[in-house]
């Protein structure tokens, strides 16, 4: 089934149509899409992720945006079964409780929820807490575990009818879906519908700088549709009334950014740290075309290297697996020349097991299978967690199978250690 989609010609944040395509790459099929047969995943529509900037803000965004049914419908990432999120978001709820004094019994909404992994600990601090998200099962699921959540889409109409119920909200979070939206717009005037006139906004967005400076080719896909830096955010906020006070670099996702937002003109001073980061940006031209294109050059040159590893593999005649049924999969797999390379894919998710991944229909099987069927080379497409597979798989290592990196360099990982393309 084809999804809907539509080729927006003007700046996601600031609405000028003088925007430039910096980043040329493969269509890929949609993430967190499985089939069950090869042949219905192989027959899986591919859809453009082509990386444009604008060149009177900065904002750097792909144009080509998927319906929001297609993108939602049938997901299938949970948060709170990723490796290291659950002990993320409850570090990050026990931050902001001490850092913004929400009181008890306030209410915290989480946008682009999820299963609710953030909300879980506000509420066990005594919390009201809300999710909103249109992945409609994982919302069932989040609300059906205690965490109540919209399976909706955030809207100024849903905002206002939030409010009107349940008061204004002291906390408004939306952590890896702030690049999600297209309405970027509704969205910010959504949250300051939301907000208490002494409430904050808290985002996490994977970070533009990362994303050049550590080849984060596998962040690119259909979901995130901004590649947000400070400079073009800080005016779009502006515009919506709000206020960026503070912002912190942080790892997970491999290079991302905390923000916190207020009500334009309120109580707390803008921190240091943004005037820092706004600094850097300047010095690294991350507003420029051509910093954006040294990125493209970067990503052509692991495509050839990673292209000529698996021509290698071919001729050689091995078999050749995944590792990690992850949303980042189609991406690595169609941007980095591995079409038609990997046999299957080993992954222990329940719903993805015993069906086969869009685009190149790869079965996938479970984790076991890793020491069963021994392939020499296995190539770990949930890149994230790079380095706790390794450490999880020695076993694999030492009876002489390799992993293979992909970014921010192609590395392969052996028992005697690791060796760079």
């Amino acid at each position: 089934m084809s999804a809907k989609i539509f080729h927006r010609t003007t700046c996601r944040l600031c609405d000028s149509a003088n925007v430039a395509l910096v980043v040329k790459l493969e269509p890929i099929p949609l993430s967190e899409q499985y089939c069950a047969t090869s042949e219905e995943a192989k027959k899986v529509a591919r859809y453009p992720v082509d990386v444009y900037m604008c060149a009177d803000c900065g904002h750097v965004q792909q144009l080509d945006v998927v319906d929001s049914k297609s993108l939602w419908d049938n997901y299938t990432y949970y948060s709170g079964q990723a490796k290291g999120m659950p002990e993320h978001f409850q570090q990050v709820a026990a931050k902001i409780l001490k850092a913004y004094q929400a009181p008890k019994d306030s209410l915290v909404i989480d946008i682009g929820s999820n299963d609710g992994s953030l909300l879980r600990p506000f509420k066990d601090a005594g919390r009201r807490v809300l999710g909103v998200d249109p992945a409609k099962e994982i919302a069932r699921f989040a609300t059906e575990s205690g965490i109540e959540t919209i399976p909706e889409l955030i809207t100024l109409e849903l905002a206002q009818k939030i409010r009107q119920e349940r008061g204004p909200a002291h906390v408004v979070c939306m952590f890896n879906a702030f690049a999600h939206a297209d309405n970027m717009g509704e969205v910010a005037d959504s949250i300051r519908t939301l907000l208490a006139p002494d409430g904050v906004f808290i985002f996490e967005a994977q970070y533009l700088l990362d994303i050049i400076d550590r080849a984060l080719i596998a962040t690119i896909f259909h979901e995130h549709m901004s590649h947000h830096s400070l400079k073009p955010l800080t005016k779009f906020l502006d515009r919506h009334g709000l206020e960026l006070i503070d912002v912190e670099r942080v790892n997970i996702q491999h290079g991302s950014i905390v923000g916190a937002v207020q009500l334009k003109g309120g109580k707390r001073p803008v921190k240091p740290s943004v005037r820092e980061l706004l600094k850097l940006e300047g010095e690294r031209e991350l507003d420029k075309t051509k910093t954006l294109k040294a990125f493209a050059a970067n990503v052509e040159r692991l495509r050839k290297q990673t292209h000529s590893l698996a021509q290698e593999w071919k001729n050689d005649r091995l078999s050749i697996a995944g590792y990690g049924a992850a949303r980042s999969g189609p991406t690595l797999i169609s941007q980095l020349g591995l079409t038609g390379v990997i046999d299957y894919i080993v992954d222990d998710h329940p719903q993805k097991v015993g069906k086969y991944s869009s685009g190149d229909g790869i079965a996938i099987k479970p984790t076991a299978d890793l020491l069963k069927r021994m392939p020499p080379y296995t190539v770990i497409l949930a890149w994230v967690h790079a380095e706790k597979i390794i450490r999880d798989n020695q076993d694999y290592l030492s009876r002489g199978g390799h992993f293979v990196v992909l970014c921010p360099e192609t590395r392969i990982v052996g028992a005697r250690g690791d060796r760079k393309l």
